[in-house]
């Protein structure tokens, strides 16, 4: 097993020099919009120093069903993984969840995604229902 830490990102350039474990290259404009967002949450998992993932989490509040946590992405170096670098984020952005006093956390995943899915199980989650996913893209400006 891999010799770990965790820490929460708080310069865009953190989330740059990670951004090889995104889907897309990250803008340091985006970045830091997502760091200066009340309750939006970045954490970056590192190896001897170097990046090897990230997960990413949203906080969410609704007038009557209180604050959850959406679990936004998660990131794992492809050679980093199965050292429970992806379990160890879920559950790290899980207890930020519990700290800021969320009622809960989800995350939405392709029903493929073997790897996804085996990753957040072992991070204690449980699937809830068959959901329909829908989106709406606006082209960029």
């Amino acid at each position: 097993m891999l010799t770990f830490d965790i820490r929460r990102a708080t310069d865009p350039a953190e989330i740059l020099a990670a951004e090889e474990h995104f889907d897309n290259p990250a803008r340091h404009e985006w970045a830091a919009t997502f760091l200066a967002s009340h309750g939006h949450h970045l954490l970056i998992a590192y190896v001897d120093d170097a990046p090897a993932g990230f997960i990413s989490g949203v906080e969410m509040t609704h007038p009557d069903k209180g604050t959850e946590m959406f679990l936004y992405e998660l990131g794992v170096g492809e050679k980093y993984r199965r050292n429970g670098i992806g379990r160890a984020l879920t559950n790290a952005l899980a207890q930020i969840a519990k700290d800021n006093g969320c009622y809960g956390m989800w995350v939405g995943v392709d029903p493929d995604n073997e790897v996804a899915l085996a990753t957040y199980r072992s991070a204690g989650s449980a699937e809830s229902s068959e959901t329909v996913t829908l989106s709406w893209e606006f082209p960029s400006s």
